[in-house]
Formats: C-alpha cells, sequence, structure tokens
C-alpha cells in the first residue's frame, strides 16, 4: 500500500500550535519575572524591610559630659588645634563658643551647619562627635582659674618633640565612621571658627572600618599589638572615678592628653615574634599576658619562669604601665596614622595616643614617667608631639560648651 503523507494543513498546524503554546509559556515566565521585579523594587522601597544603616545612626551632642569620651570609638579621627587671633577677648570667645557648638550640634544630627553650602554632606552623620578642649591661653582669656595640671606635660628624655604637633588654645576633637562626615564637619567647623583663629595643627588617624570586627574588639596598633586592654568600662563607677572631674568649672569634664608617637615599623620587622611578646608583656597574637590565656586575664607579675627570671619582664610595656597606686590610671584611646613617607624611607606611621584623665599631673604623669625610665618599647617608638587640654563638661539644649567660664 502507498504510504500516507501527512497533510501540509496538519504540519503546518503543529507548527503554529508549537507557536502559540510556546509564546505562551514565554509570556507567562515574562509576567513572573516582572512580577519578582516589581516584588524586589517594592521590598527595597520598604523601609521596614531595608537594613538600618550606620550612617543613620547619630550620637546626642548635650548632657551632662560631651560625648566623644565615653562614646564608642568611631573609625575616623581628625585632630584640630588652633590659636587664637590676638585681639579675641572674653566676648569673643563667647560669640566662636556658640557658634560651634550650634554647628556641632546640627551637624551631630545629620543637619547641615547653620551657613552650610553642602548640606548633602551632612546628612549621615554616622555617630559623628565633636568634643571641644581649651588651652591655656583660652582658659587665660577666658578669666578663669587654670587647673594645675593644665600646661606642657614635663619633659621626658624619650621626647623628639616637633612644633608643628604640640599645644594650641582651642582642640576641636571630630570622629565618625565615615570619613567624608568627618571631612565636611572639620570644614564647617574650620569656616566659623577662622575669624576667631588659625588652625595650628591637624592630625588624622583611623581604626578599623564600622562592621570589620565586633563591637567591643580591642584596637590593635600598626605594629599589630592591642591597644587599651585595661581601659576602664564606659558606664561604671571605676570610669568616672578615673575620667571626671569633680571640682569647680571642670566638674563632669576631663582633662585630655594627645601625643603623636612615632613607630619604626621596619626596625619592628626586624625583631621576632618571642622578641615582641617580651617587649609588650602580652602575646601578640591573642593579647593575653604572658601569664595567661585570654586578653583580659589580670597579669600576674610575682610569676617565674624555670630559672627564676620574671615570666612579665620589668621592662616591659605592661609591667611599666601597671602601678600599685590604682590612683595612677587613664582612660586611652588610639588612632593609627600612615601617611607618605619622606624620600627613601618606607613608611611614615605611628599612634595618636589621647587618654581622658580627670587629673593629668596626678595620673598620667607618673605612668609617662616609669615608661620613660625603662619601657622597652621606646627602641620601637619616639613621642614627636604632645599637647594637654581641659575638656570642659557639656551643655544643655540652648547652651554653649564653655558656658561655665564665659557666661
Amino acid at each position: 500500500m502507498p504510504r500516507r503523507r501527512a497533510s501540509a494543513t496538519s504540519a503546518h498546524g503543529a507548527t503554529r500550535r508549537s507557536f502559540l503554546l510556546g509564546g505562551a509559556v514565554a509570556g507567562v515566565g515574562a509576567v513572573a519575572a516582572v512580577g519578582i521585579d516589581a516584588a524586589i523594587a517594592a521590598r527595597a522601597q520598604d523601609p521596614g524591610a531595608s537594613t538600618p544603616l550606620n550612617g543613620e545612626v547619630s550620637v546626642p551632642f548635650h548632657g551632662e559630659h560631651q560625648a566623644g569620651i565615653d562614646t564608642d570609638a568611631q573609625a575616623h579621627v581628625s585632630l584640630v588645634a588652633l590659636d587664637l587671633h590676638t585681639e579675641v577677648d572674653r566676648d569673643g570667645l563667647r560669640r566662636l563658643m556658640r557658634t560651634l557648638t550650634d554647628d556641632a550640634a546640627r551637624l551631630t544630627t545629620g543637619r547641615g551647619a547653620l551657613a552650610d553650602t553642602e548640606p548633602e554632606l551632612a546628612v549621615a552623620p554616622a555617630r559623628l562627635t565633636v568634643t571641644f578642649g581649651f588651652g591655656p591661653g583660652f582658659v587665660e582669656r577666658a578669666g578663669a582659674p587654670r587647673p594645675s595640671w593644665l600646661g606642657p606635660l614635663p619633659p621626658f628624655a624619650i621626647d623628639r618633640l616637633r612644633p608643628e604637633y604640640g599645644e594650641g588654645d582651642l582642640l576641636l576633637q571630630i570622629a565618625a565612621d565615615d570619613p567624608v562626615t568627618v571631612a565636611h564637619a572639620t570644614r564647617m567647623l574650620l569656616k566659623d571658627a577662622r575669624a576667631f583663629a588659625r588652625t595650628r595643627w591637624v592630625q588624622q588617624g583611623f581604626r578599623r572600618a564600622h562592621g570589620t570586627e565586633r563591637p567591643g574588639t580591642t584596637m590593635r596598633n600598626l605594629f599589630g599589638q592591642v591597644d587599651g586592654t585595661a581601659n576602664p568600662l564606659p558606664g561604671t563607677a571605676d570610669f568616672d572615678d578615673v575620667v571626671w572631674a569633680r571640682e569647680g568649672w571642670m566638674t563632669g569634664g576631663t582633662g585630655m592628653v594627645v601625643r603623636r608617637i612615632a613607630m619604626d615599623l621596619d626596625k619592628w620587622d626586624r625583631l621576632d615574634r618571642p622578641g615582641r611578646d617580651q617587649a609588650l608583656g602580652r602575646f601578640q597574637s591573642s593579647g593575653a599576658p604572658l601569664t595567661g590565656s585570654d586578653e583580659f586575664d589580670e597579669p600576674d607579675f610575682a610569676a617565674k619562669d624555670a630559672i627564676g627570671f620574671p615570666v612579665i619582664a620589668e621592662f616591659s610595656h605592661l609591667r611599666r604601665s601597671r602601678s600599685d597606686d590604682t590612683a595612677q590610671r587613664i582612660f586611652r584611646r588610639g588612632y593609627n596614622y600612615d601617611q607618605t613617607p619622606p624620600a627613601g624611607a618606607v613608611s611614615d606611621a605611628g599612634l595618636l595616643f589621647v587618654s581622658f584623665q580627670a587629673d593629668i599631673e596626678r595620673q598620667f604623669v607618673p605612668l609617662q614617667t616609669r615608661l620613660d625610665e625603662l619601657d622597652l618599647l621606646n627602641e620601637w617608638t619616639t613621642p614627636i608631639g604632645s599637647a594637654v587640654f581641659a575638656v570642659p563638661p557639656g551643655c544643655r539644649e540652648g547652651g554653649y560648651i564653655g558656658e561655665g567660664i564665659l557666661s
């Protein structure tokens, strides 16, 4: 029998049906894809579904104490020292501090300063704090009694101080988790201060970026060492005793030491790990004292090794920085710096050491004297800048920093 051949009509019909069916499926897929895109877009626009941004977080400016002291350390800081113009008197200081206080209060809440030409840069405060410190010249012009410790530190044998990193009449500590926020706030404050003062020096520092480590992790300096393990804990009575002054116009304020410490990283590279641990008195790997296993273990200075030598050597930084007098304590806050090295050098790096204590003469000076006398870390570190400031208490809304000595 002859084979039956499919009709042209049936073949065409099958092709047409396949095309229509495929088009229908494709249409469903397109609709589904559009629906998914719409759902994603809607989720992105839903504030309740988005992850909060750290840039939106603000630190209250007003209060009993200035912010930026017991605040968790931010990732970036700019320390700016100003020298007052000769003609600025007590009334001028009042106008200056009213203006700077208003600027700081606005900027720390994500608003532009009063005459801000780039308010768009202020919208992400990123935990911005602005802390003001008064040098001896400021206090003298204000006509206030000067704390006995407010002045240059005693000379130390290890110091190689450079004038471009020393002293000043007014200090601005500007810190946030975002470098753009710090740069903008610094510029706004200096624009409003320039009629009253000129910039003496600027020192910028950094820590790990926000979110890189768990909150509460102790900073590491550029030697790789943990830095600040023994700090008193903010919010405790111990912290209050160490940091806050309780007499006169300084009540609720504190003393501030700023030291710029150059670190010889190239020379440090030539020291093996056991030598590093001995110099510090802690294991570089964990931060634990050489007599312990955890960073926060209390060191045992009486412990001896197998041949009778102290496990934590007398020359170690840990031993020299500890005193049997519990009054000789500070709250330290450090920031790394790393800038363009001079020709022929590999690095120009170090530590911006900042400490807060109620009485610098009673608390900081004895500690620094012990370090000056013996600390083995002096082989690799050199203080090249030093300044002391009186940090007045905070202020209420409608008030201003320094009101206690200027009103």
